[in-house]
This record gives structure tokens, C-alpha cells and sequence, in this order.
């Protein structure tokens, strides 16, 4: 097990990038998001892996290169993918390998008033013409996937209050650490 890999997850608009980047720049360590290595080595975006090669083989090939970061020895942090905890094994590797691991938990409506107006550039809730119906989607969805980030060691009220939320990771790291 190593605490070197801090490990962000949850639902899509959670803040898992950004807040990922902030608390990377406190550590004075490298920032990695999963979906961005995925798409440099498939040469592709997230979306058109998805539209080309089909649903199964994202899983498979995000699957792999999640366990290929988390058996390294480097010190990183990592944002997921909305559902990376969710397919196979993924969320009891993730709690194997480090401590460290957070879920940045936000209600529907934080998480649709975030999304709705990027909604286009998400294949998942592109289909949303309403903010209503993003909403419960997204409840639905948060409901599905809510024991998968449950397992994490850590859950985060993710406020817009970003320096608040970095303040109170760094806090749970350090306990970590001795």
C-alpha cells in the first residue's frame, strides 16, 4: 500500500479535477486524470472511444491503466472517471492501494446546476433539455453508483467553497501520513 497516490472520485461535475489539480499544487506533486491518459494512448477523446470501440472496451482499457498508475511507486494524484469505481473490481483496488482515496460528494442539483451548461460536451446527459431532467437523471444515477464511492475512505462535501474543500483534504492526508 502506498500513501503517495491520492486517489479523487465521484459523480461527473464534482469537482474531481479541480480540486485534484489544487491539492496537487499544495503537495508539490504531479497531477494525473485517468480519462486524459486513456484518451493520449487511444488517440481518441473519451466520447469517441465510446462511439468507436464500444462501452466494454473503455471499461477494459480504463480497467488497465488504473491498475497500471495504482501498482506504480509514484507519488500522484488521480481524478476517476464518474463510474471507474463502478466496473469491475476497480473501487476494492483503488482502497487496496492507498489510504488516500476520496469521494467528492455533491447533491443532484449541485451537480446539475455544474453540468447543465456543459452538457454538450458530456455524451452521457447531452440528451438533457431541461434542467429538470438533468436532475433526475442525475439522483438516479448518484443512487447507482452511491455504494461504489461509499467504499471510499474519505467523503468530501464538494461546496464551491474549492479552498475550504482543499483545506479539509489536506487535513485528512496528514492524518494519513503519520
Amino acid at each position: 500500500m502506498s500513501n503517495g497516490i491520492i486517489v479523487f472520485m465521484g459523480y461527473m461535475g464534482s469537482g474531481k479535477t479541480k480540486l485534484g489539480k489544487m491539492v496537487s499544487k499544495k503537495l508539490k506533486i504531479p497531477f494525473f486524470d485517468l480519462d486524459e491518459i486513456i484518451s493520449k494512448k487511444e488517440n481518441l477523446s473519451i466520447n469517441e472511444i465510446f462511439r468507436f470501440k464500444g462501452d466494454k472496451y473503455f471499461r477494459d482499457i480504463e480497467k488497465k491503466t488504473l491498475h497500471q498508475i495504482l501498482n506504480s511507486e509514484n507519488e500522484i494524484v488521480l481524478s476517476l472517471g464518474g463510474g471507474t469505481p463502478c466496473y469491475f473490481d476497480n473501487i476494492d483496488k483503488i482502497i487496496s492501494a492507498t489510504k488516500n482515496n476520496f469521494y467528492l460528494n455533491a447533491s443532484s442539483s449541485v451537480l446539475a446546476k455544474r453540468l447543465f451548461s456543459e452538457k454538450n460536451t458530456r455524451p452521457l446527459i447531452s440528451r438533457f433539455k431541461s434542467f429538470e431532467d438533468l436532475k433526475i437523471f442525475i439522483s438516479k444515477h448518484l443512487f447507482e453508483r452511491e455504494p461504489f464511492y461509499s467504499k471510499a475512505n474519505f467523503r468530501v462535501e464538494s461546496t464551491n467553497e474549492y479552498q475550504k474543500v482543499v483545506k479539509q483534504i489536506l487535513k485528512k492526508i496528514s492524518l494519513n501520513m503519520q
